[in-house]
């Protein structure tokens, strides 16, 4: 099974447990692995036979612009929900970063991992 990958995006969202935090946008940096076939649009070249990463990116800050959460996890988990039901996603691995969270740490953040990733083809054309 191939993946698909986005590094580093950054989006800016109202997220934090404190009251201070309620009233500002701050980045969260976020990594994906997206389970796939591109073999038939390599193939082809056709966009609409792979996941489309830049259509992902756009939803994923839209979900950022319209949601306000306190924890990381939660941002997390209804963001993987939200990409799976838009989405031909069967198992993602999504990494969520939130700088300068913590003092003397570059960031602190969480990894989940979603759905059921596909078993290798067995075979002479796999």
């Amino acid at each position: 099974m191939d993946r698909i990958l986005i590094e580093a995006l950054t989006v800016d969202t109202v997220i934090g447990v404190y009251d201070w935090e309620r009233s500002i946008q701050q980045s969260l940096s976020l990594d994906l692995v997206l389970a796939t076939d591109i073999r038939s649009a390599a193939a082809t070249d056709d966009l609409r036979l792979t996941l489309d990463y830049a259509a992902i990116c756009q939803r994923i800050q839209q979900f950022a612009d319209a949601h306000q959460f306190a924890l990381v996890e939660t941002f997390a988990e209804r963001l993987t929900e939200c990409l799976r039901a838009e989405f031909p996603i069967t198992w993602l691995r999504l990494t969520v970063r939130k700088p300068g969270a913590v003092p003397n740490a570059a960031s602190v953040g969480l990894e989940i991992t979603r759905g059921t990733l596909p078993e290798a083809t067995q075979g002479p054309n796999a």
